[in-house]
């Protein structure tokens, strides 16, 4: 419970999991790794941010809108394994950034999620990343993370 007991310190509370929305599942666990599917910046199924990146969403709400896709991750990490201390390894990071045509900030907003990751996991967070520019994502959302882990 070292990682929750962290969580506690960092005074973060993981959102509620959430529940799927279309034809898919939440996650996957395949010998030694979890697969997460993509999370937006939702609480109890509302986005909490929407529009585009470089438009209607300034960075610093765009990285705070990626941090809570990361949050809703990890959320999803303790649903599927119970214990986030069987979390060995951020594998990869995916993100995704509804943003204008000219919008080039992509990987600094998705540092949102990935900040996160070394700050609750510490070395274990560091992980391989992409960082993609869209033209939009589910309910105008800015952002869409998802994940793949090495577990124990």
């Amino acid at each position: 419970m070292k990682v929750e007991k962290h969580l506690e310190e960092l005074n973060i509370t993981l959102p509620e999991p959430a529940i799927p929305v279309a034809s898919y599942v939440p996650y996957k666990i395949i010998d030694k790794m979890l697969y997460i599917s993509g999370q937006g910046p939702m609480i109890k199924g509302k986005p909490q941010y929407t529009g585009k990146v470089g438009r209607d969403v300034s960075f610093e709400d765009a990285y705070q809108s990626a941090r809570l896709c990361g949050l809703n991750l990890i959320a999803l990490m303790k649903n599927a394994l119970g214990d986030l201390d069987r979390v060995e390894q951020i594998v990869h990071l995916k993100g995704y950034v509804a943003c204008t045509d000219d919008y080039t900030d992509q990987p600094r907003v998705i540092n949102g999620a990935s900040d996160l990751m070394i700050e609750v996991f510490g070395e274990a967070g560091k992980h391989t990343r992409c960082a993609l520019g869209t033209n939009s994502l589910p309910v105008a959302i800015p952002t869409e993370v998802e994940v793949i882990v090495k577990i124990y």
